[in-house]
């Protein structure tokens, strides 16, 4: 009996181990099709593109402050008009966008005007968002009720007289405001036309890459041809000069890195750009990077700064030997004996047009503050410069930036101890 029922066991034993080594196989070798998972609802798909959306259009960096809730509001914008405050976009009742309704955010985005009716001011980039096609807008919008409702109310703007008054802005917006969504280039590809709804529309490039005149607005005729960001005292370089930062003779893969990653062989960004980068554009998926790389790289060359002339390039020798011997003590370690640089870590200097651009004042920004680029995805762990204020004086800043705008070739123009006093003077150290 207990022989019986000692093979009864090993058989049953047996068959379990069988069954065990049956369904192995059949999980590892793919004869069993995977269990079904459930696909994310049309909902989810639309709130999950906002936010992509968003970030492209830099909506999450602009509107909280440092350290502060998410989409909430409250970040100062500092004007040449005084201070503005970036309102709470949650969906708070009373404080937020909660009773707002898809068609009010698209008439905010597309034309300008708030749901109460009042017009906004164009530090919002309406001007550009007004590009924005209505299924975007509305992906945008479900994203922004899709997040926790912070009740936290805005801060009224703080602006001086007679820039206060709204109704001015109905002059500003004849002058400078042109509604209408994106409309295709049909003699172009779909990536060219992919890449310009991104750069004029939601990314509003130009904003910062024009000019801006004394009532705050800029020509659509001098686009991307470069000007100071107001109250920032950084120089946004020309995308369409060669002798800035026209991308003319840059590759596709070049201009993308230098977009998604904050660094590329060619260059690497600092100061505001270095902010985009950080916020939104590393999040970026790969198609819609090298389709904005395509198109900033087709942008029409202007060249409308006339060619320095060789007698302002003309450099006091003991001021160029002072430079060359700074140089050499200081930044040889990373850039180079010949400026030639460790690319991407530590950008050349030599035939860099960053360096020799009319205005030193980014060039003036390195050596007094330093800085790094942002940390991201693709480049996670920076190289940064340290800052030189505490090191160098006016005289030996302005030498060393002197030595490197004209040596091996640079074609730029010499740099005042002035110039370097009234940048040390304006930004903290």
């Amino acid at each position: 009996m207990r022989r019986r029922t000692t093979i009864v066991l090993s058989a049953a034993v047996l068959v379990v181990v069988a069954g065990c080594l049956i369904a192995w196989v059949l999980l590892h070798h793919g004869f069993l099709p995977p269990l079904a998972t459930a696909a994310p609802s049309a909902t989810t798909r639309t709130i999950d593109r906002g936010e992509y959306l968003a970030r492209a259009g830099d909506c999450i960096a602009c509107h909280a402050t440092p350290g502060g809730k998410q989409l909430a509001g409250g970040r100062a914008m500092p004007t040449p008009f005084g201070d503005l405050y970036v309102p709470n976009i949650t969906p708070d009742d009373e404080t937020g966008i909660g009773l707002w309704t898809a068609n009010d955010f698209y008439r905010m985005m597309h034309t300008g005007i708030s749901r109460d009716g009042s017009l906004l001011y164009p530090a919002m980039p309406f001007a550009s968002y007004t590009k924005v096609t209505r299924e975007d807008s509305d992906a945008i919008f479900a994203f922004l009720q899709s997040v926790a409702p912070v009740h936290q109310a805005n801060r009224p703007h703080a602006l001086r007289f007679p820039y206060n008054n709204r109704d001015l802005l109905l002059g500003w917006r004849a002058l400078y405001m042109v509604e209408g969504e994106y409309v295709p280039d049909a003699a172009q590809s779909a990536q060219w036309n992919r890449g310009a709804y991104l750069v004029q529309g939601l990314g509003h490039c130009a904003m910062c890459h024009t000019a801006i005149n004394a009532l705050g607005g800029s020509s659509e005729s001098k686009a991307f041809e470069g000007g100071m960001i107001p109250n920032q005292n950084w120089y946004a370089p020309s995308l369409t000069s060669n002798r800035e930062a026209g991308l003319g003779d840059w590759s596709t893969k070049d201009i993308g890195d230098l977009l998604q990653t904050g660094i590329s062989q060619r260059g690497t960004v600092y100061g505001p750009m270095a902010e985009v980068v950080y916020d939104s554009l590393q999040y970026l998926s790969d198609d819609d990077v090298e389709a904005m790389a395509v198109y900033l790289k087709a942008l029409p060359p202007r060249d409308q700064a006339p060619a320095v002339a060789e007698s302002a390039r003309l450099v006091n020798p003991s001021v160029l030997e002072q430079g060359r011997r700074i140089y050499e003590r200081q930044c040889t370690v990373c850039h180079g004996k010949e400026g030639l640089g460790q690319a991407p870590f530590h950008p050349p200097l030599a035939n860099n047009r960053s360096i020799v651009m009319s205005s030193p004042v980014n060039a003036i920004r390195m050596v007094l503050n330093g800085g790094y680029p942002p940390g991201t995805k693709k480049n996670a762990r920076p190289y940064g410069m340290p800052p030189f204020s505490h090191v160098l004086d006016d005289a030996a800043a302005a030498a060393v930036l002197t030595y490197v705008r004209v040596a091996w070739g640079n074609s730029g123009t010499p740099v005042s101890p002035a110039q370097v006093n009234e940048l040390r003077k304006v930004i903290p150290e």
